[in-house]
């Protein structure tokens, strides 16, 4: 069984078309956490060349978290997919510790 086999019973998908728009989705959402966080660090002049890149860094990264979290439902909602990744957030947030905001 190949891998993209694989994604659809783990995820419990039923088109291969279903698949391709997720994939599509965290490709999209993965480039642009990046492209949106960068322009909120220049904001507050918080830049490669400002700030000590022991700091830049690990605050660039604490930043694309939340922004990707929000970017994926909104990039699923536009794809017909947001059913999928609000499953998958609640799953993913769950697991970082965050279950109690997510009670049935």
């Amino acid at each position: 069984m190949d891998w993209y086999n694989k994604l659809k019973i783990k995820w419990d998908i039923k088109s291969d078309f279903s698949l391709i728009l997720i994939l599509i989705v965290f490709a999209i959402t993965g480039s642009g956490s990046l492209v949106v966080a960068e322009p909120i660090l220049n904001y507050f002049n918080f830049t490669e060349k400002t700030v000590n890149p022991y700091v830049y860094y690990p605050l660039r990264i604490i930043l694309i978290f939340p922004i990707y979290q929000i970017l994926i439902l909104i990039v699923g909602a536009v794809f017909g997919q947001f059913n999928f990744f609000w499953q998958f957030e609640k799953k993913m947030l769950s697991k970082l510790g965050f279950a109690r905001f997510f009670k049935k």
